[in-house]
Protein backbone atom coordinates (compact mmCIF):
# COMPACT_ATOMS: atom_id res chain seq x y z
CA UNK A 1 0.00 0.00 0.00
CA UNK A 2 1.35 3.36 -0.88
CA UNK A 3 1.98 6.00 1.53
CA UNK A 4 2.29 9.78 0.77
CA UNK A 5 5.29 11.79 1.04
CA UNK A 6 3.93 13.71 3.49
CA UNK A 7 2.66 12.92 7.17
CA UNK A 8 -0.62 12.95 8.61
CA UNK A 9 -1.33 14.75 10.93
CA UNK A 10 -3.35 13.26 14.74
CA UNK A 11 -4.22 16.71 16.91
CA UNK A 12 -4.90 15.84 20.90
CA UNK A 13 -6.85 18.18 22.84
CA UNK A 14 -5.87 19.19 26.42
CA UNK A 15 -6.87 18.93 29.87
CA UNK A 16 -11.14 19.58 29.85
CA UNK A 17 -10.70 19.61 26.31
CA UNK A 18 -12.47 17.48 23.54
CA UNK A 19 -11.95 16.81 19.92
CA UNK A 20 -14.68 19.52 19.48
CA UNK A 21 -12.80 22.19 20.63
CA UNK A 22 -9.59 21.36 18.16
CA UNK A 23 -11.49 21.35 15.57
CA UNK A 24 -10.46 25.30 14.70
CA UNK A 25 -6.68 23.98 14.16
CA UNK A 26 -7.84 20.47 12.07
CA UNK A 27 -9.20 23.20 10.16
CA UNK A 28 -6.12 25.31 9.82
CA UNK A 29 -3.95 22.52 9.23
CA UNK A 30 -6.33 21.36 6.12
CA UNK A 31 -6.32 24.87 4.43
CA UNK A 32 -2.70 25.21 4.65
CA UNK A 33 -2.54 21.60 2.91
CA UNK A 34 0.61 20.82 4.67
CA UNK A 35 -0.53 17.47 5.66
CA UNK A 36 -1.73 13.85 3.64
CA UNK A 37 -4.58 13.95 6.01
CA UNK A 38 -5.73 15.76 9.19
CA UNK A 39 -7.44 13.83 12.10
CA UNK A 40 -8.26 14.69 15.74
CA UNK A 41 -8.34 12.34 18.46
CA UNK A 42 -10.69 12.36 21.96
CA UNK A 43 -9.35 11.26 24.88
CA UNK A 44 -11.77 8.70 26.73
CA UNK A 45 -13.75 10.38 29.54
CA UNK A 46 -13.61 13.84 27.58
CA UNK A 47 -16.43 15.40 25.08
CA UNK A 48 -18.67 12.44 23.46
CA UNK A 49 -16.68 9.72 24.43
CA UNK A 50 -17.12 7.70 28.10
CA UNK A 51 -14.58 6.58 29.86
CA UNK A 52 -15.87 3.42 29.68
CA UNK A 53 -18.63 1.96 27.51
CA UNK A 54 -20.71 0.68 30.41
CA UNK A 55 -21.56 3.62 33.53
CA UNK A 56 -22.21 0.65 36.16
CA UNK A 57 -21.09 2.33 39.86
CA UNK A 58 -19.89 -0.40 41.41
CA UNK A 59 -16.60 -0.47 43.14
CA UNK A 60 -14.87 -3.27 40.17
CA UNK A 61 -16.19 -0.47 37.86
CA UNK A 62 -14.86 2.36 39.32
CA UNK A 63 -11.28 1.03 39.41
CA UNK A 64 -11.75 0.28 35.99
CA UNK A 65 -12.90 3.88 34.99
CA UNK A 66 -10.13 4.94 37.26
CA UNK A 67 -7.45 3.20 35.12
CA UNK A 68 -9.41 4.36 31.82
CA UNK A 69 -8.69 8.12 32.57
CA UNK A 70 -5.29 8.26 33.58
CA UNK A 71 -1.75 9.14 31.74
CA UNK A 72 -0.92 5.84 30.75
CA UNK A 73 -4.45 4.84 29.46
CA UNK A 74 -4.58 8.06 27.34
CA UNK A 75 -0.87 7.17 25.79
CA UNK A 76 -2.48 3.82 24.78
CA UNK A 77 -5.20 5.41 23.30
CA UNK A 78 -2.75 7.65 21.29
CA UNK A 79 -1.36 4.67 20.34
CA UNK A 80 -3.57 2.70 18.79
CA UNK A 81 -4.56 5.35 17.03
CA UNK A 82 -1.56 5.96 15.40
CA UNK A 83 -1.49 2.01 14.65
CA UNK A 84 -4.36 2.64 12.69
CA UNK A 85 -3.43 4.89 10.51
CA UNK A 86 -0.66 2.77 9.40
CA UNK A 87 1.40 2.63 7.03
CA UNK A 88 1.10 6.32 7.37
CA UNK A 89 3.59 8.69 8.57
CA UNK A 90 1.88 10.44 11.82
CA UNK A 91 3.18 13.92 12.97
CA UNK A 92 1.42 14.22 16.63
CA UNK A 93 0.15 17.63 17.67
CA UNK A 94 -0.78 17.86 21.56
CA UNK A 95 -1.72 20.74 23.34
CA UNK A 96 -0.94 21.05 26.69
CA UNK A 97 -1.91 17.66 28.42
CA UNK A 98 -2.26 15.95 25.27
CA UNK A 99 1.24 17.00 24.48
CA UNK A 100 2.46 14.61 27.89
CA UNK A 101 0.30 12.18 26.74
CA UNK A 102 1.90 11.86 23.18
CA UNK A 103 5.21 11.79 24.70
CA UNK A 104 4.78 9.22 26.95
CA UNK A 105 3.36 7.14 24.17
CA UNK A 106 6.43 7.58 22.38
CA UNK A 107 8.57 6.61 25.70
CA UNK A 108 6.78 3.83 26.13
CA UNK A 109 6.89 2.63 22.60
CA UNK A 110 9.74 3.80 20.62
CA UNK A 111 9.36 4.24 16.77
CA UNK A 112 5.56 5.15 17.65
CA UNK A 113 5.26 8.43 15.46
CA UNK A 114 6.87 10.12 12.95
CA UNK A 115 7.17 13.38 15.23
CA UNK A 116 5.69 15.08 18.42
CA UNK A 117 4.67 18.63 18.70
CA UNK A 118 3.72 20.03 21.90
CA UNK A 119 2.42 23.81 22.78
CA UNK A 120 1.74 24.38 26.81
CA UNK A 121 2.89 21.14 27.70
CA UNK A 122 4.02 20.96 31.45
CA UNK A 123 6.61 18.62 31.99
CA UNK A 124 8.19 18.99 35.44
CA UNK A 125 5.64 18.10 37.52
CA UNK A 126 5.97 18.04 41.82
CA UNK A 127 3.25 17.29 44.35
CA UNK A 128 3.21 20.64 45.58
CA UNK A 129 2.39 22.18 41.57
CA UNK A 130 0.24 18.95 40.86
CA UNK A 131 -1.28 20.19 44.27
CA UNK A 132 -1.99 23.39 43.29
CA UNK A 133 -3.51 22.66 39.94
CA UNK A 134 -5.65 19.65 41.27
CA UNK A 135 -6.79 22.14 44.26
CA UNK A 136 -8.49 24.39 41.23
CA UNK A 137 -10.51 21.93 39.35
CA UNK A 138 -13.48 22.23 42.11
CA UNK A 139 -16.89 22.10 40.58
CA UNK A 140 -18.24 24.10 43.42
CA UNK A 141 -15.92 26.70 42.91
CA UNK A 142 -15.48 27.25 39.58
CA UNK A 143 -19.56 27.25 39.23
CA UNK A 144 -19.38 30.39 41.50
CA UNK A 145 -16.28 31.67 40.47
CA UNK A 146 -16.15 31.11 36.62
CA UNK A 147 -19.82 30.45 35.64
CA UNK A 148 -19.93 30.48 32.45
CA UNK A 149 -16.72 28.41 32.40
CA UNK A 150 -18.57 26.11 34.04
CA UNK A 151 -21.33 25.77 31.34
CA UNK A 152 -19.07 25.66 28.38
CA UNK A 153 -17.57 22.39 30.64
CA UNK A 154 -21.02 21.44 31.07
CA UNK A 155 -22.13 21.08 27.71
CA UNK A 156 -18.55 19.95 26.08
CA UNK A 157 -18.29 16.93 28.50
CA UNK A 158 -22.53 16.12 28.89
CA UNK A 159 -21.84 12.58 27.01
CA UNK A 160 -19.20 11.80 28.81
CA UNK A 161 -20.31 11.32 32.34
CA UNK A 162 -20.56 14.91 32.75
CA UNK A 163 -18.09 18.01 33.53
CA UNK A 164 -17.91 17.52 37.64
CA UNK A 165 -17.19 13.92 36.80
CA UNK A 166 -14.25 15.20 34.33
CA UNK A 167 -13.14 17.55 36.81
CA UNK A 168 -12.89 15.40 39.90
CA UNK A 169 -10.95 12.45 37.59
CA UNK A 170 -8.60 15.25 36.13
CA UNK A 171 -7.28 16.40 39.56
CA UNK A 172 -6.58 12.70 39.86
CA UNK A 173 -4.04 12.50 36.65
CA UNK A 174 -2.58 15.66 38.27
CA UNK A 175 -2.51 14.48 41.70
CA UNK A 176 -0.54 11.16 39.92
CA UNK A 177 1.67 13.16 37.69
CA UNK A 178 3.10 15.02 40.75
CA UNK A 179 3.27 11.68 42.75
CA UNK A 180 5.22 9.46 40.44
CA UNK A 181 5.61 11.55 36.70
CA UNK A 182 6.10 8.90 33.94
CA UNK A 183 8.12 12.10 32.38
CA UNK A 184 11.50 12.97 33.51
CA UNK A 185 14.56 14.24 32.29
CA UNK A 186 15.76 10.49 32.53
CA UNK A 187 13.32 8.63 31.00
CA UNK A 188 12.73 10.66 28.17
CA UNK A 189 16.14 9.72 26.71
CA UNK A 190 14.28 6.86 25.47
CA UNK A 191 11.99 9.35 22.91
CA UNK A 192 14.55 9.19 19.81
CA UNK A 193 11.51 10.86 17.64
CA UNK A 194 12.12 14.26 16.19
CA UNK A 195 10.38 16.69 19.28
CA UNK A 196 9.31 20.60 19.72
CA UNK A 197 7.83 21.49 22.32
CA UNK A 198 6.02 25.25 22.23
CA UNK A 199 5.84 27.54 24.85
CA UNK A 200 3.65 30.55 24.99
CA UNK A 201 5.41 33.50 26.04
CA UNK A 202 2.51 34.94 27.81
CA UNK A 203 1.74 31.30 29.19
CA UNK A 204 1.40 31.16 33.04
CA UNK A 205 1.89 27.60 33.62
CA UNK A 206 4.79 26.19 31.72
CA UNK A 207 7.93 28.02 31.12
CA UNK A 208 10.69 27.87 28.45
CA UNK A 209 13.13 26.86 31.01
CA UNK A 210 11.84 23.85 31.95
CA UNK A 211 10.53 22.86 28.33
CA UNK A 212 14.23 23.65 27.43
CA UNK A 213 15.66 21.09 30.14
CA UNK A 214 13.26 18.34 28.88
CA UNK A 215 14.53 19.18 25.31
CA UNK A 216 18.00 18.85 26.11
CA UNK A 217 17.49 15.63 27.53
CA UNK A 218 16.00 13.70 24.28
CA UNK A 219 18.13 12.79 21.44
CA UNK A 220 15.94 15.22 18.68
CA UNK A 221 14.26 17.33 20.80
CA UNK A 222 13.68 21.50 20.54
CA UNK A 223 12.41 23.97 22.45
CA UNK A 224 10.65 26.93 20.72
CA UNK A 225 9.52 30.51 22.39
CA UNK A 226 6.36 31.59 20.46
CA UNK A 227 5.89 35.52 21.81
CA UNK A 228 2.93 36.84 23.16
CA UNK A 229 1.20 33.39 22.94
CA UNK A 230 -0.96 32.87 26.38
CA UNK A 231 -2.01 29.36 27.59
CA UNK A 232 -5.70 29.19 25.99
CA UNK A 233 -5.40 26.87 22.20
CA UNK A 234 -8.48 29.32 21.81
CA UNK A 235 -6.49 32.34 21.99
CA UNK A 236 -3.27 31.16 20.10
CA UNK A 237 -3.06 32.97 16.69
CA UNK A 238 -3.67 29.39 14.22
CA UNK A 239 -1.27 31.16 11.81
CA UNK A 240 1.45 31.05 13.87
CA UNK A 241 0.79 27.67 15.26
CA UNK A 242 0.50 26.18 11.37
CA UNK A 243 4.02 27.92 10.92
CA UNK A 244 5.79 25.53 13.30
CA UNK A 245 4.13 22.75 12.40
CA UNK A 246 4.42 22.77 8.30
CA UNK A 247 8.53 23.29 8.22
CA UNK A 248 8.57 20.77 10.88
CA UNK A 249 6.44 18.09 9.20
CA UNK A 250 8.73 18.60 6.15
CA UNK A 251 11.79 17.72 7.70
CA UNK A 252 10.83 14.99 9.25
CA UNK A 253 12.29 11.46 8.35
CA UNK A 254 10.37 9.47 5.53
Amino acid sequence: MATSARPALLIVHGALGSAEQMAPVADAARAHEVFAAVHTLELPGHGRTPALSDAESDAESDAESDAAFSMPAFADVIAARVRELAPQRVLVFGYSMGGYAALLAEQMQPGLVAGIVTLGTMLAWTPEVAEAGARRLNPEGMRAKVPAFADALAARHAEAGGWELTLTRTAAVLRALGEAPPLTTTSVAQIAAPVRLLVGSRDDSVTLEESQRFAEAMPRAEAVLLEGVPHPIEKVPLDLLIAQLSPFASRLPE
